[in-house]
């Protein structure tokens, strides 16, 4: 498992991070594949992010990012954990009021 500290600055970082792990690990072309995300709730409260790449031949991989470690763990395209990255910064899921 890895053990880099990235630095996410906002959404669109960590789902660039995401999507370059996932293509780095597998051997894919990044961005050639399509990436979906879903916010995840729990209580009623936002928890995180689940990231799916739907890659060649319908594999699809994996990642969540869990706001309260602040990690993200990368799942393989049979449902095992095949990484996990702790982050040094948090970008706000749910943008603040003005």
């Amino acid at each position: 498992m890895m053990d880099d500290s990235p630095r996410i600055n906002d959404l669109d970082d960590l789902r660039s991070y995401v999507q370059e792990t996932i293509c780095e690990r597998n051997e894919l072309e990044t961005n050639a594949y399509t990436m979906t995300e879903r916010i995840l709730i729990r209580a009623g409260r936002p928890c995180g992010l689940y990231f799916c790449l739907h890659g060649p031949r319908a594999v699809k991989f994996t990642a969540i990012w869990e706001t309260d470690r602040n990690s993200v763990l990368f799942y393989g395209p049979t449902g095992e954990r095949i990484e996990r990255a702790q982050l040094t910064q948090a970008p706000n899921l749910v943008p603040q009021a003005a």
